[in-house]
């Protein structure tokens, strides 16, 4: 009977370790670790040409930094980080570099980008209203409703209401509520989604609504769900009647596409209600699991008009995904319910192929507007020079500029880096918390009682400049109060970070954070 139960404990094992190594993430490294084979082999076929190739990959090498430091809408932290990479790595870095930059777009998918965004267009300019905003809000509003407008093609609705989730664990209902209502349809468009309680109760009812007609569709980005969600398992929703995309599916290719990622958090129902902020569709987001403590996260629901505009936004990554058009204004909602006397609410969304940073820029133009107060909640705190100046700046001019982060990590080299972001903020009189309980998910900004804003981008690299990613600006909303009450409240679980924690580190610690750092930009 022992040798029985040791032999079932080895199969197991053996089970185990068969699925690592046939997982696709292992197979995809493995795919890669070949492309890298050949080319060592091919070098050292070659090897008697090694001094002429050196210096061709010199020359490219520096070509290739004359070429970044030329370049108009990179941002100066990948620049940086490139240019000491391949100065450092002459022969590697250049062709890294190479493999990376050149190869972000084809032809096909520059043509699906330009039709996502004429449809945006095309779909929400009868609603563009930048100068009723400014007439009614102020020359500052208009101005930033006018950025939207123009740059993302989302305008802002003065009669939708919002309420304000402060834990992942608020939303789960409503949003099952929510899910149950619908009549015509149901858009989920997600990073993460993994089985579980929370996952399992939004699948039973788009399974109901599927067999009653209801069109539902969803879409989960490919390496968000690599290791929660089968390989197919858009496959399997497309069973029971859920039409399903997955996000640029992860390949066995060296290629910096797989670095867009659909970050977005969006459920839109009937066009009439819509659910965004940090939360993904997994059990830790709403506390049924515990992975590092308190998971901190937030949300929003929008209900009215504005609705509409998030909506769009899921149709139009419908249609750039399968490469089809969709004819959205047929399916907009007719008897949409208005909310009178809010504030102004306006639905984004950030593409990371039209060089245009409008995540980034939103929350600079924020920044800079405020006069008391700029209250900040963010899982990572990556960010640039520009950033860095703009925050400094308001603090120096006496704004009261706070910063919550997390205290237990879910990515300790990620965590490293943030923590060195943190002596150049406190030096120039940004205050910095953690959060003792656990792990901060929510991507929140309140400023002045006035502005705010809630989604999925966070304050690092990658949101800013490389995933597709979404928000709300809110602008004189009566949510953006509860934004500023959570984080006060939030703020009594939080420890202040000093300069003195910055410094009190070992030495070898102080230059893994100088390094990361530095080459954040590429992590």
């Amino acid at each position: 009977a022992g040798r029985r139960r040791g032999g079932g404990k080895g199969e197991q094992d053996l089970k185990t370790l068969g699925s690592i190594l046939t997982h696709r993430v292992a197979l995809t490294g493995i795919a890669i670790l070949l492309q890298l084979g050949v080319l060592a082999v091919a070098m050292t076929m070659f090897s008697q040409y090694f001094i002429p190739l050196y210096w061709c990959a010199t020359l490219l090498s520096l070509a290739a930094v004359l070429w970044i430091v030329s370049s108009s809408t990179t941002n100066s932290g990948y620049k940086i980080a490139w240019i000491i990479l391949i100065l450092s790595l002459p022969v590697l870095g250049g062709v890294l570099y190479l493999l990376s930059r050149g190869n972000r777009f084809t032809p096909s998918m520059r043509r699906r980008l330009q039709r996502m965004e004429h449809s945006m267009e095309e779909a929400l300019k009868e609603d563009c209203c930048w100068e009723t905003v400014a007439a009614r809000s102020g020359v500052a509003a208009g101005a930033q409703a006018r950025y939207l407008e123009r740059y993302a093609h989302c305008p802002a609705y003065s009669d939708s209401k919002v309420t304000y989730y402060p834990v992942g664990d608020a939303c789960f209902q409503p949003m099952l509520e929510a899910l149950r209502s619908a009549e015509k349809y149901i858009f989920i468009e997600y990073f993460i989604i993994q089985p579980g309680e929370f996952w399992g109760a939004v699948l039973d009812i788009l399974k109901e609504k599927a067999v009653a007609g209801v069109d539902v569709r969803v879409i989960y980005d490919d390496i968000g769900c690599v290791f929660t969600l089968p390989s197919h398992y858009d496959k399997e929703l497309e069973r029971f009647g859920i039409k399903c995309r997955n996000f640029n599916r992860f390949v066995p290719v060296v290629s910096s596409l797989m670095n867009n990622r659909d970050h977005r958090k969006i459920m839109a129902v009937d066009g009439k209600v819509v659910f965004t902020g940090g939360v993904n569709l997994a059990d830790e987001y709403i506390n049924r699991k515990e992975r590092f403590g308190h998971w901190k996260d937030s949300a929003i629901r929008i209900e009215g008009p504005a609705a509409w505009s998030m909506t769009v936004m899921f149709l139009t990554m419908w249609a750039f995904t399968t490469g089809k058009q969709e004819r959205i204004q047929e399916i907009k909602p007719q008897d949409v319910a208005v909310f009178p006397e809010t504030g102004w609410v306006q639905p984004y969304t950030d593409c990371p192929w039209d060089d245009e940073p409008v995540g980034e820029t939103v929350y600079l133009n924020l920044f800079n507007r405020a006069k008391r107060y700029i209250y900040i909640t963010t899982p990572y705190l990556i960010i640039d020079e520009v950033m860095n100046t703009a925050l400094v700046n308001a603090a120096k001019a006496g704004v009261d500029v706070r910063i919550i982060t997390p205290h237990i990590p879910d990515k300790k080299t990620v965590f490293q880096m943030t923590r060195a972001h943190y002596e150049p903020l406190i030096r120039g009189g940004v205050r910095i918390y953690e959060y003792t309980p656990g792990f901060v998910h929510g991507k929140n900004v309140a400023v002045d009682d006035r502005w705010g804003t809630v989604g999925s981008v966070n304050l690092d690299y990658r949101s800013l400049f490389l995933h597709f990613e979404n928000g709300a600006l809110l602008m004189d909303d009566p949510a953006v109060l509860d934004i500023k009450k959570d984080f006060l409240e939030t703020l009594e679980q939080c420890r202040e970070w000093t300069l003195e924690d910055c410094r009190n580190v070992p030495w070898p610690q102080r230059l893994v954070r100088s390094i990361l750092r530095i080459f954040s930009p590429l992590l």
